[in-house]
């Protein structure tokens, strides 16, 4: 089965995508800012609301770029240590989403400590790693320091635009990590990106304005679902 993960800004917009079909949601603040870390509060009624879908929660202390000081470093590590000690009484899949980069290269130190303090929790580094100028050797950092799966457009505008460097990832990786395709895909393109890439997951938002402020196109969810379904 290929799996449509569909990045979402809070509690409500979750509960959309879960209803209109996705497989597995990542819950962020801030999506203006490329995603920060939501409050313990969503997270906490997401795990109680939520029914099937699993949950990926963003891990990152501020917007703009992917360095990671050492205050904020000490600020996701704490994060992580709240969401691990949050109740999850459905026992949803729950992971959490980070990544640091320096000079073009991750920042295996600050990453290291990050998939650590996650425990048993699955760890998707996210796409940072389309900042990395060697992405195959960055590949083969994260698959060692025990990382769950990699987000990335195949370090391109679009993962259509990079299908052919996600597909040598995918190769590359084999059964050690998982690639997630993400990147500019929508359900009018969702096949082609399946068919280029050879992807099993995707990542992708479906923004709508509702009422003056983003929401979920629970439509444009099912049509993605629909057309992975099929394909």
């Amino acid at each position: 089965m290929t799996t449509v993960e569909i990045c979402v800004s809070d509690v409500p917009t979750a509960l959309v995508a879960e209803a209109a079909g996705a497989h597995r949601l990542e819950l962020c603040a801030d999506l203006g800012q490329g995603g920060t870390t939501p409050s313990l509060g969503a997270v906490a009624i997401a795990l109680r609301t939520l029914t099937t879908a699993g949950l990926r929660v963003m891990v990152r202390a501020r917007g703009g770029d992917f360095r990671v000081s050492e205050v904020e470093e000490q600020v996701m590590l704490a994060d992580i240590a709240a969401l691990r000690a949050l109740p999850n009484p459905r026992g949803l899949p729950l992971g959490v989403v980070v990544g640091a980069v320096a000079d073009g290269r991750l920042d295996l130190p600050v990453l290291g400590r990050l998939i650590e303090a996650a425990g048993p929790l699955p760890v998707t580094v996210h796409k940072a790693f389309d900042e990395v100028s060697d992405q195959f050797e960055a590949l083969d950092q994260i698959i060692g320091l025990g990382a769950d799966a990699v987000l990335t457009s195949g370090g391109a505008p679009t993962a259509l635009d990079g299908a052919v460097r996600i597909a040598a990832l995918r190769q590359r990786a084999g059964d050690r990590l998982r690639v997630i395709a993400g990147g500019g895909i929508r359900s009018h393109n969702v096949r082609q990106v399946l068919t280029e890439t050879g992807a099993r997951e995707l990542h992708l938002r479906a923004p709508v304005r509702r009422d003056g402020r983003e929401a979920t196109d629970a439509a444009e969810v099912r049509r993605v679902v629909d057309a992975v379904r099929t394909h």
